[in-house]
C-alpha cells in the first residue's frame, strides 16, 4: 500500500539532468545540511576486484575516514553519524544501514568538494561500498528555533 505514491530509488551517483543542474545553482544563502542515507554492499565491490573479503561497510569506512577531512577543508563538518537501529514510522524496504550529516557553508561548497582531485582519488572506496544512498539538502529552520527554546535546550 503506497497511499502516497511515493517511490524511493537509492543511487551511488546523480543521473537525472535536473538534479545535476539544481545541485550547480547557488542554492540558500547560508549554510546547508546534508542527511545521507547510506545502504551498504554485502561485500566490497572495487573495480580492480581488490580486497574482496572486505565488506560494505568496510570499504566506506575507508572513504569515510578521508572525507571527513575533505569537509572540513571546506568550511563544513560532520555532525552525526549512526547506525540505523529501528524504523519507528513508516516503510522502508531495504532499510538504509546508517545516517549520516553532514553541515556545508553553502552548496557550492559541497559541490567544490566533490569535484576535487583529493575528492576522486577516495571516491573509489564510497563507490566500492555503497549500494546506493539518498542525499538530502536541508536548510535551518526558524521554527525548529521556536521549538528549541520552548524546551529550554
Amino acid at each position: 500500500m503506497n497511499p502516497l505514491n511515493v517511490t524511493v530509488e537509492n543511487q551511488l551517483y546523480p543521473d537525472r539532468p535536473e538534479q545535476m543542474t539544481a545541485m550547480l545553482e547557488a542554492g540558500p544563502a547560508g549554510p546547508i545540511v546534508m542527511v545521507n542515507l547510506l545502504k551498504f554492499r554485502e561485500f566490497a565491490q572495487y573495480p580492480d576486484g581488490s580486497d574482496p573479503h572486505l565488506t560494505g561497510r568496510e570499504a566506506y569506512a575507508r572513504y569515510g575516514a578521508e572525507v571527513g577531512k575533505l569537509i572540513l577543508k571546506h568550511g563544513g563538518k560532520i555532525l552525526y553519524v549512526g547506525d540505523v537501529s529501528l524504523l519507528s514510522l513508516g516503510f522502508a524496504d531495504p532499510m538504509w544501514d546508517q545516517v549520516a550529516l553532514a553541515q556545508y557553508p553553502r552548496r557550492a561548497a559541497l559541490v567544490e568538494m566533490a569535484m576535487s582531485p583529493a575528492y576522486q582519488e577516495i571516491a573509489v572506496h564510497r563507490s566500492a561500498g555503497l549500494l546506493g544512498q539518498l542525499n538530502i539538502e536541508t536548510v535551518y529552520s526558524p521554527a525548529f528555533a521556536a521549538m528549541i527554546a520552548v524546551s529550554g535546550k
